[in-house]
């Protein structure tokens, strides 16, 4: 199968894959400046991208939308000047503060999902930078659309669609994931069916990702035949050599079964897809005592969360797999060993041609 470049306005990407913003720093600059160093397009997870920064602690904020600006940069670099995007959660405390140090910085590309980015285009008002909203239904596609012309005059720069085989914060109900699961490609047809509407009704080219448990080229092979412009993969990234994450990390991934493939529930209410670990078999059995609030993210109060969910990633993510929550996508347990980016890309596209 022949696939086309991935193309948004006056972007053009060579390979028709959105690599997946994965926070807490599994997508910094190191990973996706190389994904879109080798054609793709890389994105940078706006969740807590400064932990490593020595005033994260005293200084969060600060901290994050420093080392924010500081990754966009770095991933630039190392891309020759590729796409970057940045993914940001409409869930996410400051989310206007870092809309702005993202278009400062010089991204290409803000994803904004983890609710409706309704107000987004407020933010990005007299900026260049292109905006792809992440949708799990018909439903949120056409209020997004209604919302962005009334309010706004403005249509997406693109969407991507999200299924619930996604990894990370889920956009379905977790006692409906399996129904959801069945019938994602007949949602992924109504949204592509609507979105051609649009698209004749505004005359411009609304491309649509679609990601959540897109694996192999077999996969890209099927959304690109129904319709959609490319895919958004991000488990897939996690082991390769220059994801941001420690080895560790990585590894619990290739070391993973399906049976420990689990879902829980975030401490904001919306479910999650993680792997088993003492962690989580903890979490039924006692309530983790919250010694700082990051304040990150809107829905989570400290009083009354069952842990803090920047200190379990930050934990994850630096390498303590037992004691860190390990988010991942549903197929994370096929992965058996860890390779490039550039390995993967080829692997990924070399059926499509």
């Amino acid at each position: 199968m022949k696939f086309n470049p991935l193309i948004i306005g006056n972007l053009k990407a060579s390979i028709p894959i959105i690599q997946g913003g994965m926070g807490v720093g599994v997508s910094l600059s190191k990973l996706a400046g190389t994904v879109s160093k080798f054609g793709g397009i890389g994105v940078i997870s706006a969740a807590q991208p400064g932990y490593l920064e020595e005033d994260f602690e005293s200084n969060t904020l600060q901290a994050n939308l420093r080392s924010l600006k500081k990754h966009i940069k770095k991933a630039k670099e190392i891309s020759n000047n590729g796409i970057i995007g940045v993914n940001i959660m409409v869930a996410m405390n400051n989310y206007s503060d870092i809309v702005k140090a993202t278009i400062e910085a010089g991204a290409d590309i803000i994803i904004s999902g983890a609710g409706l980015p309704l107000k987004l285009p407020e933010y990005t008002k007299g900026s260049s930078i292109k905006i792809f909203p992440i949708v799990s239904s018909l439903k949120a596609t056409k209020l997004i659309f209604s919302y962005w012309k009334k309010h706004y005059d403005k249509v997406a720069d693109g969407f991507i669609i999200e299924g619930p085989e996604a990894g990370g914060h889920l956009g379905f109900k977790a006692d409906k994931l399996n129904d959801d699961i069945i019938n994602f490609d007949d949602n992924v047809s109504s949204i592509l069916e609507e979105i051609a509407n649009y698209e004749k009704t505004y005359n411009c080219k609304i491309p649509v990702i679609v990601g959540g448990g897109v694996f192999n080229s077999s996969d890209i092979k099927k959304y690109l035949s129904l319709g959609a412009s490319g895919v958004q993969i991000g488990t897939r990234f996690v082991a390769t050599d220059e994801c941001d994450a420690h080895i560790n990390f990585k590894n619990a991934y290739v070391n993973s079964t399906k049976d420990d493939i689990k879902i829980v529930k975030s401490p904001v209410g919306m479910p999650g897809r993680a792997i088993n670990n003492k962690f989580l078999e903890s979490l039924n059995s006692e309530h983790k005592k919250i010694s700082k609030c990051y304040n990150c993210l809107v829905p989570c109060n400290p009083l009354t969360t069952p842990y803090c969910i920047s200190k379990a990633l930050i934990d994850a993510v630096s390498g303590d797999i037992d004691n860190g929550l390990i988010f991942c996508g549903s197929n994370a347990y096929k992965i058996n060993k860890i390779v490039s980016v550039q390995e993967l890309l080829s692997e990924l596209t070399s059926e499509l041609n």
